[in-house]
């Protein structure tokens, strides 16, 4: 990528006047961009559909503080009434961090992290090897709030 590209799509500015049609339109950005109500429905009907048609989900928040990356993550599981995740609210983390969550296995992780974009990264999983799992986002981490 060339280094004008890279400026573009990691500018908030930038990214505040990008439209956002599909899914992949994330993939490029570092940072969760602004959303208008149009996009957020198209969006969100995409992965609606890519979530159900795979078999578990994997989720990576980027955020400001612990407390931000909770939020985003209770607000996933209660859209999708996901009831595997172990407690997670006692885990206490300092500064910008990055929340792990593997639906799977239930586990949660947060680690201190500086450098990070902020937005909410969802990896579609499968149980058949030969299927590739695909990861999408950033969202903002407001976006599956009901």
């Amino acid at each position: 990528m060339e280094w004008q590209n890279f400026w573009l799509i990691n500018n908030p500015k930038f990214q505040k006047s990008m439209t956002i049609n599909n899914l992949t339109d994330l993939n490029r950005l570092r940072s969760a961009p602004f959303l208008n109500k149009t996009e957020s429905l198209r969006i969100l009907g995409q992965i609606d559909e890519k979530i159900l048609d795979s078999d578990w989900i994997t989720i990576g928040i980027m955020a400001r503080s612990d407390k931000d990356a909770k939020e985003a993550l209770n607000s996933i599981i209660l859209k999708h009434q996901y009831k595997s995740f172990k407690n997670f609210e006692q885990i206490h983390v300092k500064g910008n961090v990055f929340l792990k969550a593997n639906q799977k296995t239930g586990e949660v992780y947060i680690r201190s992290e500086n450098g990070l974009g902020e937005g909410i990264l969802l990896t579609c999983q499968y149980d058949d090897p030969s299927i590739y799992s695909h990861t999408y986002g950033p969202f903002p981490l407001k976006f599956f709030y009901k």
